[in-house]
């Protein structure tokens, strides 16, 4: 996949307020298959991740905040895998977790947490440094996307290479107040609520095939 912003998204108009939100530090929330998971994840592009994002991640997510890299990246980091046979269900790429080595006090905070999300990008220019472990969490995508694997952190980097942005994505969890995860009802209210676009992993898998070669 091309990682530039031409792209024709006029018959995928969802992909195309998806890509303008991230574009614009915002986030979306991205579904996966019911016969997977069945939740939706906010994203946002990690590039130009805000504190507001942040807090929403925290307070109306899970509290797991992860942050999706490429294979090469990972490698990049030098993060190891959190475990070394993955028998989680869905084989989530798990790694170390990560702390910004300077810039933060606990590491807990919205704040803090954002620096340690900087500071993992900046690791990558050779610009800052990070330590394990942390409250981040690093996932290890599959290098072609949902093509590859239908998950979030497939998909939330698919929606930053296709934004023409650095492919590093950031998500977690939507939940219900309750503590519960949140179904299709809540996910649409909450989407409504916020103006935040709302996307498929299935979306995201048929535009991809528009661009492979027959």
């Amino acid at each position: 996949m091309s990682d530039h912003p031409h792209h024709d998204f006029s018959d995928f108009p969802r992909i195309a307020a998806a890509v303008a939100a991230y574009r614009a530090g915002q986030p979306v929330l991205l579904l996966d298959d019911s016969d997977r998971e069945n939740e939706a994840d906010i994203v946002a592009a990690a590039e130009n991740l805000s504190l507001d994002t942040m807090v929403k991640m925290i307070r109306d997510g899970s509290g797991i905040v992860c942050v999706c890299f490429l294979p090469d990246d990972v490698d990049a980091l030098g993060l190891r895998q959190m475990v070394e046979n993955n028998q989680s269900k869905n084989h989530t790429g798990f790694t170390v977790s990560i702390e910004a080595a300077t810039g933060v006090t606990t590491g807990v905070s919205a704040a803090d947490r954002l620096v340690t999300i900087e500071s993992a990008m900046g690791a990558l220019d050779g610009t800052a440094e990070i330590v394990s472990p942390g409250h981040i969490f690093p996932l290890r995508a599959s290098r072609n996307g949902v093509l590859d694997r239908r998950g979030h952190t497939e998909g939330s980097i698919d929606i930053a290479r296709l934004a023409g942005m650095r492919p590093a994505a950031v998500l977690c969890e939507l939940m219900n107040p309750d503590g519960t995860m949140a179904g299709n009802a809540a996910i649409q209210t909450y989407a409504q609520r916020h103006d935040m676009p709302v996307l498929t992993i299935d979306e995201l898998a048929r535009y991809r095939m528009t661009l492979t070669p027959a």
